[in-house]
């Protein structure tokens, strides 16, 4: 029993995959930024 390998909380499995969406999302803000000619907040309404 004390060898499952679970795959909830901060496990290394759990951040790789933190990391490598955060990464995603980052360049797809920066993508949507140079296709719009926007900032983030502006495309939100929020300036």
């Amino acid at each position: 029993m004390d060898n499952q390998d679970t795959k909830f909380g901060f496990t290394q499995f759990a951040e790789n995959w933190n990391g490598r969406l955060a990464m995603l999302g980052f360049v797809i803000g920066i993508a949507t930024e140079l296709l719009t000619g926007q900032g983030i907040l502006s495309q939100l309404g929020l300036l």
